[in-house]
């Protein structure tokens, strides 16, 4: 109470509403890769941002062969042969921002490890994830380019990722399965922190065409002669139109292949934004893609979605005659664990805990008494309200939903008062998509 010694009318305004939760972003992943320049850690909401921040994509090299179009008559005109990439490394991140941002995706950080002169290493990838665990905002990890290391490196760095989830409780990882091979994730993935992250496969057939110098594009014809670029033919003495503006076409047609993971983070982005974090990411079409680079039936998925020996469920992805590419999977890497077998659950519970755990700040140093803890019992209870309304917990009724328990006698002792602590205990019934819908028929014995 404040102390009044002049007389006269005060107003005090006095707070009767408890504080509210504010419920933290659900995709904002991380993206590592190498950039054209400058290196560490920058958010950014477009592709424009990033090529300002780290510059554009890496330029690929190919190499035309042509022959003429009319073997009789070798000094006429010629029809391309065939085309090959000369450059054999590929910098996805680029690319793979492109993917997530045409899936959905918005805003997200960067994590440069280097340039595109530097050889991929796995300390890079190490370092890049030192410098995110000092970034809070992000809640997935994406590592784009590490599928460019050798299978032991790239799941040592996703050891490293799913380690962090565990250790911050933020955030998940989006895993690739490296050149499709599935035995080798599951051999390479480790035994722990499983729940932390969700793998998928295989990788993609794009629609986004490579970015090339036409200095780099070199052009043979079968010959003895030196080769000529692309650039050269067009700017020569002798310009050949037609044949550059034919090889300008094929060059387009030229198609970037992808590891999948961009695309399904741009996926988790569209899927929380309209329906919820509660969603399963599935069932749910992927953009900007010709296809899976790999056609999977039902008894393959089988062995990916289940596995008996070690529970590493794998996701696929799966194209369905009319209905295009779809994500066929919302299975974590702990395909066997009752309570974390799948990624909506485990993101549900990362965001519940995030809010919960931000919003409950006030209450540090506050006085440790039935007024402060109905404060902070009735925010849970609120937010936890509004998610049930909205479909993400299951019950016919709040109180079948969730509970939230704070009190001396409940969660605390007298000891546990004296040493500080105030214990609150939230329950929730996260909603678990339905993976498997059987429909029973049988005969009905005419009756009339």
């Amino acid at each position: 109470m404040p102390t009044y010694r002049t007389p006269g009318v005060y107003v005090e305004e006095l707070s009767n509403l408890p504080p509210s939760v504010a419920e933290v972003s659900t995709a904002i992943p991380a993206f590592f890769g190498y950039t054209e320049r400058g290196t560490g850690v920058a958010r950014i909401n477009t592709l424009l941002e990033f090529e300002r921040r780290f510059g554009g994509p890496r330029p690929r090299a190919f190499v035309v062969r042509t022959r003429p179009e009319d073997p009789a008559k070798p000094a006429g005109s010629r029809i391309i042969d065939s085309i090959r990439r000369e450059d054999g490394l590929q910098h996805n991140l680029h690319a793979s921002l492109s993917l997530f941002f045409k899936n959905g995706g918005g805003s997200c950080y960067i994590v440069s490890v280097g340039d595109y002169s530097a050889v991929p290493e796995a300390s890079h990838f190490e370092a890049g994830l030192a410098l995110l665990a000092k970034e809070d905002e992000p809640t997935l990890i994406v590592l784009t380019d590490a599928v460019n290391l050798d299978a032991a490196g790239y799941y040592a760095v996703a050891q490293q990722a799913l380690a962090q989830c565990q250790k911050l409780g933020d955030r998940f990882t989006i895993l690739d399965v490296k050149d499709g091979d599935v035995d080798a994730l599951r051999e390479g993935i480790g035994a722990n922190n499983l729940m932390y992250g969700a793998a998928y496969h295989p990788y993609l057939q794009t629609t986004i065409s490579y970015h090339y110098d036409e200095a780099q594009v070199t052009i043979e014809d079968g010959s003895e002669k030196p080769a000529v670029t692309l650039a050269s033919i067009k700017s020569g003495d002798k310009p050949e139109t037609a044949l550059y503006n034919t090889i300008r076409t094929a060059l387009a047609a030229q198609r970037v292949v992808l590891p999948s993971s961009a695309a399904i983070a741009g996926v988790y982005a569209q899927v929380d934004r309209d329906r919820g974090v509660w969603k399963a990411p599935a069932n749910v079409g992927i953009a900007s893609v010709i296809g899976p680079v790999t056609k999977i039936n039902s008894e393959e998925q089988e062995l990916l979605n289940v596995d008996p020996n070690a529970g590493k469920s794998i996701n696929a992805i799966r194209a369905f005659a009319g209905k295009g590419t779809l994500v066929w999977g919302a299975r974590t890497l702990a395909g066997n664990d009752n309570e974390w077998r799948y990624v909506p659950v485990r993101r549900l519970f990362i965001t519940i805990e995030e809010s919960c755990q931000k919003a409950t700040s006030f209450a540090v140093f506050e006085p440790n008494d039935a007024t402060t803890w109905l404060k902070v019992k009735g925010m849970i209870e609120s937010y936890l309200y509004g998610l049930w309304e909205k479909g993400g917990l299951a019950g016919p009724n709040p109180e079948a939903a969730y509970f939230v328990n704070v009190g001396l006698g409940k969660t605390m002792t007298t000891q546990d008062v004296l040493e500080g602590r105030m214990n609150i205990e939230i329950g929730v019934a996260a909603v678990r998509p339905a993976e498997f819908i059987v429909l029973r028929f049988s005969h009905k014995l005419q009756e009339a």
